[in-house]
């Protein structure tokens, strides 16, 4: 085993504090065995998802409901405790109990990530790209306040609530170092030789290490690894989304990075953010599988006795299971009537049911497709081990 170092150095400042600055992107890496089979792994099981999206035969619908699943999972690191089902039902047009807050910080999340790929077709990931997506995420939500879309000018910290800088469990570079490394990881964004797979994972790392936002870095983190994924050509669209897959292993997830910056333990991170990708890719292809399949058995049933009406606020099902008949009227640009006997029709085939007993302003939902995109994620492979 090779003599470990930190990753970058601690500048004791004025103020007695002392704060870690990163070293540049790429470190020097140790290919052991168990690194290459967590790459060849990863790289399996993102061919299989690539390839369970593309025989997709709306894949753009069903990209919806996992980016929103994403944004739920992501904001739930953060605190936050809306449901995909809450998010889904109020965009639907149902009331929900959950608080307006916590919706509004999840739907930004979606709003960011949606603008992002959608800017890809014009802009690198890049500083520019970071400060709009952050920009988006937290405009109008707690912690709007600090400064949206720009990089900090002061000095913050991580660490338990009521921390202070002495106290903190990391102290990130100040400003004017951290606009050095900020600098050097745009750098490494645009050239690197590396699989994409632990570039991504790198490039995640070092980004939460410089932490440049005074709120949102996990966020806006969490985010990047997804739009890389894309930009990188690793994925043709969105469909792998790793916040699950940390969320989950929360402890884990902030002990591997903590490794990197105090041990320079960058290949216990790679492997860990592989297996991140390897469980999740298997995760969303099960997802989307099973999801077609309802979607397919629903389809051979209603062509037998079903409008054309019906048959297409099907396939409406995938990119959200919550629908009322004023909804599918304006979708399918349909007669409020014709709507309704739409709905009526997938109720009486069972793909759909309302979610009360009220008459007036019903909403319905496909429950099984609802059950599919809230389960829990599957971290544990057939015949495998739990996550160290």
């Amino acid at each position: 085993m090779p003599t470990r170092h930190p990753s970058g150095r601690l500048v004791r400042q004025r103020e007695g504090y002392s704060a870690f600055i990163p070293d540049p992107l790429p470190p020097t890496l140790n290919w052991t065995a168990a690194l290459v089979g967590a790459l060849s792994e990863a790289d399996r099981a993102i061919g299989r998802l690539a390839g369970e999206g593309s025989r997709l035969p709306n894949p753009h619908l069903l990209i919806r409901p996992f980016i929103r699943r994403e944004a739920v999972l992501s904001s739930r690191i953060e605190g936050t405790q809306a449901t995909l089902g809450e998010l889904l039902a109020a965009e639907a047009g149902a009331a929900v109990k959950r608080s307006p807050a916590d919706l509004r910080e999840v739907a930004n999340y979606v709003a960011a990530l949606e603008f992002g790929v959608g800017r890809l077709a014009s802009l690198p990931t890049s500083l520019r790209l970071v400060r709009e997506l952050h920009g988006r995420l937290m405009e109008g939500v707690r912690g709007g306040q600090a400064t949206p879309g720009e990089f900090r000018r002061s000095q913050n910290w991580i660490g338990p609530p009521g921390c202070t800088l002495a106290s903190a469990s990391f102290v990130p570079p100040p400003p004017h170092e951290m606009i050095r490394a900020l600098n050097a990881w745009e750098r490494f964004l645009h050239d690197c030789a590396l699989p994409p797979l632990v570039h991504v994972a790198l490039a995640h790392s070092q980004f939460e290490a410089i932490h440049p936002f005074l709120d949102g870095n996990g966020r806006v983190g969490r985010l990047l690894i997804t739009l890389l994924l894309v930009e990188r050509g690793v994925l043709p669209a969105p469909l792998l989304y790793l916040s699950a897959f940390f969320e989950a292993t929360r402890r884990t997830y902030y002990d591997r990075l903590l490794g990197v910056t105090r041990d320079g333990a960058w290949e216990e991170w790679i492997e860990y953010f592989l297996t991140g990708v390897a469980r999740q890719a298997e995760d969303a292809s099960s997802r989307a599988a099973r999801i077609n399949e309802l979607l397919a058995n629903w389809r051979g049933q209603a062509a037998k006795r079903a409008s054309a009406s019906s048959i297409a606020l099907l396939d409406l099902l995938a990119e959200n299971p919550f629908w009322t008949v004023n909804g599918v009227a304006r979708r399918l640009s349909v007669a409020y009537t014709t709507a309704q006997r739409a709905v009526g029709a997938l109720v009486k085939l069972g793909a759909l049911a309302p979610t009360s007993a009220a008459r007036r302003d019903r909403v319905f939902v496909a429950r099984a497709i609802l059950d599919i995109l809230e389960e829990p994620a599957r971290l544990v492979p057939e015949g495998g081990s739990e996550v160290a």
